[in-house]
């Protein structure tokens, strides 16, 4: 049996645009059941399952067990998650930038380090009526503008972070190649400063968000259903060469960039630019 993919990309309401990345429904079905990898990335995840909950075989926190996870949000870091699937999935991933993290779920990113936590735990009373009207919706769009809703009326509640820290992130997983060095020059803080400040707010080192910037820009070159060569890829994202490239990918994604894709039903079936663009403008 073919696989089929029925999903929408979508931009959320412009007043959240600063704090969520995009909304990314999915529907997949008839794929051979296998395991995905959740991979490392710049953004923060909500994953909001309609249907039947995620079981995930390997989490990123060595204290945390494996097992079946409903509406979830995890935080930054360097390792990848494996989630099981009979070949069917069905749910909206959200990916929020790290100020999104104060600003909608009200703790910063590393509150939440890579650890598995229950949207009921960080949104309260919001996490019911934010998953109930998307089962209750007719299509992505609908459910798109019920995520919107919700979310825009989590704004302002909180306090957020050092301006220093935000532009400190952006520059570090940006495409310009910088060194934490002249980061740290720049918020006019030693290096010691940034590296302590930017882990108490990020859980990860100003080394590894160089890392996680130039990982996120490959997986997503990677995903296109005709990828470039992975020389162009490793060119194209900051690597010194395809080896690098692929050492970083053995870290970060537990195989290298080759063997992920020869592996990962999912990988294209999502590609930003197949998927319809959706998305208000509240």
């Amino acid at each position: 049996m073919t696989g089929v993919s029925d999903g929408s990309v979508a931009l959320p309401a412009r007043s959240l645009r600063p704090f969520v990345r995009r909304y990314e429904g999915y529907r997949l079905s008839g794929f051979p059941a296998g395991s995905h990898v959740g991979m490392p990335s710049v953004d923060l995840t909500i994953i909001l399952p309609i249907g039947a909950p995620l079981t995930i075989s390997r989490t990123a926190m060595i204290d945390q067990s494996p097992g079946e996870f409903g509406a979830l949000a995890s935080g930054l870091g360097v390792e990848p998650v494996v989630i099981e699937h009979d070949g069917y999935q069905h749910g909206i991933q959200i990916s929020l930038t790290p100020a999104g993290c104060r600003a909608l779920l009200h703790v910063p990113p590393a509150a939440l380090r890579q650890y598995i936590v229950s949207l009921d735990d960080l949104l309260g009373d919001d996490a019911p009526r934010l998953l109930d009207g998307v089962h209750a919706a007719s299509g992505w769009a609908a459910a798109f503008t019920v995520v919107d809703r919700i979310l825009v009326g989590r704004l302002g509640r909180a306090t957020l972070p050092d301006a220093r820290l935000d532009r400190a992130w952006i520059q570090l997983t940006g495409p310009a190649s910088v060194t934490v060095g002249q980061v740290a020059a720049d918020a006019e803080w030693s290096r010691r400063r940034l590296e302590t400040r930017f882990a108490s707010e990020f859980s990860v080192t100003p080394r590894d968000a160089i890392r996680l910037g130039r990982f996120t820009r490959a997986h997503a070159m990677l995903r296109a259903p005709e990828p470039p060569r992975f020389a162009e890829v490793a060119s194209a994202c900051g690597y010194f060469d395809q080896a690098h490239m692929a050492r970083d990918w053995r870290s970060l994604a537990g195989s290298a960039p080759s063997v992920w894709r020869a592996n990962e039903v999912f990988a294209s079936v999502q590609d930003d630019s197949t998927a319809s663009a959706t998305g208000s403008t509240v």
